[in-house]
């Protein structure tokens, strides 16, 4: 998950992520129309870096615990889980082809898109797993702003396709 370092680089994330993330799924469906690649969308829980297996049990069964628990035990549980590590979501992109299988993760996707060299800056991986922000904060793609400070959407349009078409050039032949 991306760290913010000031409230204006967080508002303007705010501005560029759905816009950014909208052009990516549409572009994904364009670029798989015309690839030997099938392709399904799965919701995923991402964790962070270094938590245990049993520790991941713990907070999802607290979290179905949750759904059916009275008021009284509600309170309690919630109590229980601001001390346990917090999964965020994230959102899987499953793509096929004969016997391969590769996942890509679609927020690392736009991120890349929003973010400044967010690949480099951070040291996730695009492709594949998820990588854990190093950085201490992200720095917006100042590019993707016009000279007023509102969205160039065809510089989100062209900086959206160079990612797609670079996920596809990357899978294995």
């Amino acid at each position: 998950m991306p760290k913010f370092g000031d409230i204006t680089v967080w508002q303007q994330a705010e501005v560029l992520m759905q816009p950014a993330f909208i052009r990516l799924i549409d572009n994904l469906r364009k670029q798989l129309e015309f690839s030997t690649w099938k392709g399904s969308y799965e919701d995923v829980l991402v964790w962070p870096e270094g938590i245990s297996d049993a520790m991941k049990a713990e907070v999802i069964e607290l979290r179905s615990r949750l759904e059916t628990a009275t008021p009284e035990q509600a309170d309690e549980i919630r109590q229980q889980l601001t001390d346990l590590p917090n999964p965020y979501p994230g959102y899987l992109l499953r793509l096929e082809q004969a016997n391969q299988q590769v996942a890509v993760e679609l927020w690392d996707l736009c991120y890349q898109i929003c973010f400044r060299n967010y690949n480099s800056a951070t040291g996730t991986s695009w492709i594949g797993g998820f990588g854990q922000s190093t950085h201490p904060s992200v720095e917006i793609d100042q590019t993707l702003f016009d000279e007023t400070g509102e969205v160039d959407w065809h510089r989100l349009d062209e900086k959206t396709q160079r990612i797609v078409e670079r996920v596809f050039a990357n899978l294995p032949t």
